[in-house]
């Protein structure tokens, strides 16, 4: 890993909503995301984690351009994709791929799988009709399907067939940088394990860079080299997957880490899960000061007056709460 190929700069997504029905105004904003910076290097895997509403799904989506940036830049190997024109950016769109969280609603079911991944090939390739078969059979092969089954249609296929379908679909165009928005949480366990070692295995071996995001932060373990935290549209904390797994820093994160369960029966007998009070606050209205502070148990007066910046931690950790130095004061 070397040089950053995507780099995020305060990114920030809103949604107006708008009241009436003849004189619509402007009542609130839904602020998805809300300032994310980040950088993710060439080779490298990003876990992005965080609770259901966080922004997840909203900034990859924004990343990809299909929703459009309300501030903030998006960078891609130089190039400022905010700052392109719609056409420029389809154009520009085969080095950037993505996997759905849904593979059957993904998929066009029209297609077959050879006219899918054949359709994916020629963005980027002029293949001839006769070599065509091949490249398609040989991206099977890769996902770990057979090319007797190019000629069917994804209602054929399990669902883990369909997102194996999908990966190749996402590979076909030979992209740069795919991003996967939670890839199995709509598979059973049994073939959750199974597309994470694929995803794995092709990412090492296509030196392929990947933002792999998920509420599941023992599937992100397995996979990332970094881990960021989301919460509120904000990223609260980044740092190795190890060191974010091992010691987490910021309360949140500290709270997500204590709610994996461990496959030791004496060690569930004794886990202390730190429980969070209230609900998430809507991104709609934030609270002033950290977004987290009203249900967070280290939380004083400037958490609810003062926002936090993300700042460097232990060197090598990245953490957004006023109070971090006091409560890892064993770590630091």
């Amino acid at each position: 890993m070397s040089e950053n190929l995507l780099v995020l700069n305060s990114v920030k997504t809103h949604f107006p909503v708008h009241k009436g029905i003849f004189f619509k105004k402007i009542d609130s904003v839904i602020k998805a995301v809300d300032g994310v910076s980040l950088e993710i290097k060439q080779g490298e895997i990003l876990g992005l984690v965080g609770e259901s509403g966080c922004g997840k799904s909203t900034l990859s989506r924004t990343i990809m351009q299909l929703i459009k940036t309300t501030e903030g830049s998006i960078i891609l190997e130089g190039k400022n994709l905010t700052k392109q024109s719609t056409s420029e950016t389809r154009s520009q769109r085969i080095n950037f791929q993505m996997i759905f969280q849904d593979p059957h609603a993904s998929l066009n079911p029209r297609l077959t799988v050879f006219d899918a991944l054949s359709e994916a090939i020629r963005t980027r390739h002029d293949v001839k009709e006769n070599d065509l078969y091949d490249r398609v059979a040989e991206l099977m092969k890769t996902v770990g399907l057979s090319p007797r089954m190019m000629k069917k249609y994804p209602h054929e296929f399990s669902g883990g067939q369909r997102q194996r379908i999908a990966i190749a679909r996402a590979l076909a165009p030979e992209p740069k940088l795919i991003i996967a928005d939670e890839p199995v949480s709509a598979l059973d366990v049994s073939i959750q394990s199974q597309i994470l070692n694929l995803i794995s295995k092709l990412c090492r071996k296509m030196n392929l860079t990947m933002l792999f995001i998920s509420h599941d932060l023992s599937v992100v373990k397995y996979i990332a080299d970094r881990i960021a935290v989301m919460y509120l549209g904000k990223i609260v904390e980044l740092g190795t997957a190890e060191d974010v797994m091992e010691s987490p820093l910021h309360p949140y994160t500290k709270a997500l880490v204590s709610a994996i369960p461990k496959p030791d029966p004496e060690f569930e007998k004794n886990r202390q899960r730190i429980i969070l009070g209230g609900d998430p606050p809507s991104p709609s209205n934030p609270p002033k000061g950290c977004s987290f502070h009203p249900r967070c148990p280290n939380a004083t007066d400037i958490c609810s007056e003062k926002i936090p910046q993300l700042e460097k931690f232990n060197s090598d950790r990245i953490v957004s709460c006023h109070h971090v130095g006091e409560i890892n004061s064993d770590i630091s």
